[in-house]
């Protein structure tokens, strides 16, 4: 059995200590893809060195979170211009709109969100989308940018049916994790009426630990209790979820 975590911060100083360890943990558990999204340059070296350190293991992306996109916001995106242009990288991503934390700066997000994912088009990539409290405002830019060639993954996926629906209309799979498990989560409510070819399994390891670990440092080797949760939910085997969310994995990243 292969799992695939398409969403894991294993640069994060949350790991500093136990890094290797815990990556051993999750190779041991059959997690052995972990796909590595970008925040800001701040992180790029951490990232090249986690990807020589477990060259057949950790895949990167590139990109600038919404929540990095501050007055130097173009200085960095030419950062992202410059390295994909040097570099192969299996996404772009996680990109997007976060109004939780800031909605002064909702006009430059929005202009990050768009300059990358003509990125995507140009290097036939997918992207990763982070959206926190801006449903509306992603998809009137998928609206706006849809075609073909744009597909990816709606990262963390928290939204109702009717929303998942709109995702997945604009060629997006979605993240799921450990919101899944989560009493107040709602989405275990709906997600066995999405096709499980819709769905890809993330961690955003160290963040939103699944139960019985909510509210510890999560790793990626606690997916298996988002598996163990949908394989609940759909009433079919974990290998078969672990399959099916693979072969998505696969699909989307070319890898």
């Amino acid at each position: 059995m292969i799992i695939t975590d398409t969403h894991t911060h294993l640069y994060s100083d949350a790991f500093d200590e136990d890094r290797a360890e815990m990556i051993e943990r999750a190779i041991e558990a059959n997690v052995t893809r972990f796909f590595i999204p970008a925040i800001d340059s701040s992180y790029t070296e951490a990232m090249l060195q986690l990807e020589k350190d477990f060259p057949e293991h950790v895949f990167l992306m590139m990109g600038l979170h919404p929540t990095s996109v501050k007055d130097n916001y173009k200085e960095e995106l030419r950062l992202v211009d410059d390295l994909l242009a040097k570099r192969k990288f299996f996404a772009i991503g996680e990109i997007g709109i976060d109004l939780y934390w800031d909605k002064s700066t909702l006009d430059i997000q929005i202009e990050a969100f768009r300059h990358q994912i003509n990125l995507a088009k140009q290097y036939k990539l997918p992207i990763v989308i982070h959206c926190r409290d801006a449903f509306d405002e992603i998809f009137e830019v998928l609206e706006q940018e849809k075609s073909d060639d744009l597909y990816g993954i709606f990262h963390c996926f928290t939204g109702n049916l009717e929303q998942a629906q709109k995702a997945i209309s604009y060629n997006m799979k979605l993240g799921i994790g450990g919101v899944v498990t989560f009493k107040n989560g709602k989405i275990d409510q709906f997600i066995n009426q999405i096709d499980l070819k819709h769905i890809v399994l993330e961690t955003d390891s160290p963040y939103l630990a699944p139960k019985p670990f909510r509210g510890k440092r999560n790793e990626s080797a606690h997916i298996n209790k988002v598996l163990e949760k949908l394989s609940e939910l759909y009433e079919i085997s974990e290998e078969e979820i672990a399959t099916i969310t693979t072969e998505n994995s696969k699909a989307i990243f070319g890898i």
